[in-house]
């Protein structure tokens, strides 16, 4: 059976990821990601559950999912956000949601060829779109933050 997305007259692009401690980047990430799809379109965003988060990055997160949902659906650009599923799955929110573009950051590469394969099997027409990483001041990415603030605490610690 082939899934027919975007049947409405608004686009709908799906952007998702982790959004553990905002910053400049992802802001940035969820305005081209709006942009993406235009004046008129839909930008919904899907939160990384906290377990998926740890799985894929190896670490805990420093805010828990529900405070994560609450900030991304806070932010200007975004239309909708809603927490990912448990287990993971590209099928369900493609189903829910029906994209006409899915975007992905610079760092989800992996990710941009696990949906694609999904997207061949599945006879999907939906686009997906890589966006670049944004230099914002230097903390663009949720890592350089707390490095940053490890430097800081580190640096304080000799101060006193």
């Amino acid at each position: 059976m082939s899934l027919k997305v975007g049947a409405t007259q608004k686009k709908t692009i799906l952007a998702s990821g982790a959004f553990d401690i905002l910053h400049p980047g992802h802001i940035k990430f969820l305005e081209e990601a709006k942009r993406v799809g235009g004046k008129n379109s839909n930008l919904v965003v899907i939160i990384a559950r906290d377990k998926t988060v740890e799985e894929n990055k190896g670490r805990k997160t420093v805010f828990g999912e529900r405070a994560r949902l609450a900030m991304v659906q806070a932010l200007k650009p975004v239309d909708k956000a809603a927490l990912g599923y448990r287990p993971f799955s590209f099928e369900k929110v493609v189903e829910k949601y029906r994209p006409n573009v899915v975007v992905f950051g610079y760092d989800q590469l992996w990710l941009v060829e696990r949906f694609k394969g999904l997207c061949r099997k599945k006879k999907w027409d939906i686009k997906v779109k890589v966006l670049r990483k944004y230099n914002l001041g230097g903390l663009n990415s949720s890592s350089d933050v707390i490095k940053r603030i490890k430097k800081l605490r580190i640096l304080k610690r000799r101060v006193r």
